[in-house]
Parts: C-alpha cells; structure tokens; sequence
C-alpha cells in the first residue's frame, strides 16, 4: 500500500492567484507585526488553539478584512488550530465594500439575512466552513472570552479600549482606515489596496511560523 499523502490546502482560485502577487512587507511594519507572530508562534508550539480577535471601533470594514485573511492563510500555510473572530467598541454593519472587495479577491459570499446589520457567510475553500460576517462588539457573546490575542487594527479602538477582557495579548497593528474615500473615484481601488496590505502582512507573519 502506498502511504497517504496529505492533500495540500487549496483556496479558491481567485484567492490563489492574489496571494501569488503579495505585496512585501515594510521593514518598519515587521517590527509591528513581531508579538503576532509571537503569539501565534508559542500557541502552535504547544499545540493550543491559537485565537484572534481582530478589533476596530465600528467593526464594519478593518477588523473584517484582518479577520477572513487570517483565517484563510492560516488554511493556506497549514497552521492548525486558528480561529478568527472580529468586534468593535460598538456596534454598526459589514460595509457593503468590503463584501465586494473581497469577492473581487476569490471569497465566495452568501448573504444570509437582511436589516441594519446583515449576516454574511464568506468562504475561502470548498470544504471548509464559512467564516461568519456581521458587526458586533469585541465582547459580543459570539466572540472568545480569554485565551486570545487582542488585534487593535485601528488606533481610535487601541486608545479607547486601554483593557480587553479576557485578552491574553493585546497587539496594536492599525491601518489606515479606506473609509475616507467613501464615495470617491478611488473608493474600490483604495479598499483594495487596503485588502492587499492586510493580506501580505498576515502572509509574512505566518510564513514565520515553524
């Protein structure tokens, strides 16, 4: 017989084809992206679960890109054991472009109610659950409450949460907010461009993973 081979993980094409024109990661921002890979690094060396909770003031458009590309190059480079979650300091709705950006980018999404703050079901892999997007408080009942790193994406939410409960390391890696071309000729080019620099930093923290 002829031993098993591990299959390996396969995004969607789009996904695939994006990741292999990642941009390169600035030495400046290395240093910021440092106690991620940390954190990441000492939980997969012990074998435990190993949970992010990216957070931003109205988790409507920073925490949600940071959340499904981590939990999709977490697939992408093998890394068992990853859950991603996202929350804000209040509560308001997935921007509408970022849905769209990230259809651009390969995700799949299926929009599984309507109202003020609709629920999306985003997929990154046909045999892998979809990851589950709507806005909601960092403390929300459908987040982790201890054992996870505190990701603040954005420095509004990093100065006026100065406490996470339950965190057990608070990672300040902010991002310029595409929010203020809203409405602009360059709005879709800037969520992209924001996209891409929140998935090539994620891409080099795992790829530093052993």
């Amino acid at each position: 017989m002829h031993p098993m081979k591990t299959k390996q993980p396969i995004l969607f094409s789009g996904i695939e084809s994006l990741i292999n024109s990642i941009w390169s990661v600035r030495e400046e921002r290395k240093v910021i992206l440092q106690p991620l890979i940390e954190f990441i690094q000492h939980k997969h060396s012990h074998k435990q679960e190993i949970i992010l909770n990216f957070i931003c003031t109205h988790n409507s458009r920073r925490s949600h890109l940071s959340q499904v590309w981590a939990q999709a190059l977490a697939y992408h480079f093998k890394i068992q054991n990853v859950s991603c979650y996202s929350g804000g300091t209040e509560a308001t709705a997935m921007f509408p472009m970022v849905v769209e950006t990230l259809k651009r980018h390969g995700f799949q999404i299926k929009k599984l109610s309507e109202g003020d703050n609709p629920v999306y079901a985003i997929k990154y892999a046909d045999n892998q659950q979809p990851i589950i997007g709507f806005s909601k408080t960092y403390d929300d009942d459908f987040n982790p409450t201890s054992g996870f790193a505190a990701i603040m994406t954005c420095s509004q939410a990093d100065g006026g949460c100065p406490f996470i409960v339950g965190a057990e390391k608070r990672v300040p890696i902010t991002f310029e907010d595409p929010k203020a071309f809203d409405n602009t000729p360059q709005q879709a080019e800037k969520y992209a461009e924001r996209s891409l620099q929140i998935a090539s930093e994620l891409y080099y923290v795992y790829s530093k993973i052993i």
